[in-house]
């Protein structure tokens, strides 16, 4: 290999990744019209924010089940709840994490939000919200999850027929 050959390829390692875009602002109305987007047989909602602490800490483990079952339908929404303003903030923790789609940051009152995402949410996070192909909530749940845990629901939703 060529010196210019070697130089080109250690650059290109070092070179850093795609950047994450900056989310999409959306009210629950636009996070549940991405749920009902055709092409998925399972839809995984995830609620967090940047100085959310078990939010971080669940991330890698809710981005190896999405990888890992994105092949079998499964299609991940990532709604950032931090506040308007710290949208680069969002988008430097997302590009880290090698996230490189379309991610949305809540707009609208907290109260209304968590009301049209689901009734029985407390409004804490993370929040996870499982949805069939057909955009019919399945499950939910407030609290950090490991990957076990989120791939086993993941696995059941999947295995449910889309429902009209």
């Amino acid at each position: 290999m060529s010196t210019l050959a070697a130089l080109v390829l250690a650059t290109a390692a070092l070179a850093p990744g795609p950047k994450a875009p900056l989310p999409t602002p959306a009210a629950a109305a636009g996070v549940l019209e991405e749920v009902k987007k055709p092409g998925a047989s399972a839809v995984l909602v995830n609620v967090w924010a940047t100085w959310c602490t078990p939010c971080i800490e669940e991330f890698p483990d809710l981005l190896h089940v999405a990888r890992d079952f994105a092949p079998k339908g499964l299609r991940l929404v990532l709604v950032s709840v931090d506040f308007p303003g710290n949208e680069t903030a969002v988008q430097k923790f997302l590009t880290s994490q090698g996230i490189d789609f379309t991610t949305y940051l809540r707009t609208g009152k907290d109260e209304s939000f968590v009301d049209e995402l689901q009734p029985k949410w407390s409004g804490a996070i993370p929040a996870t919200f499982l949805y069939d192909g057909g955009g019919k909530l399945v499950r939910f749940w407030e609290g950090k999850a490991s990957y076990p845990v989120i791939k086993k629901r993941v696995l059941e939703a999947l295995a449910l027929k889309e429902t009209p």
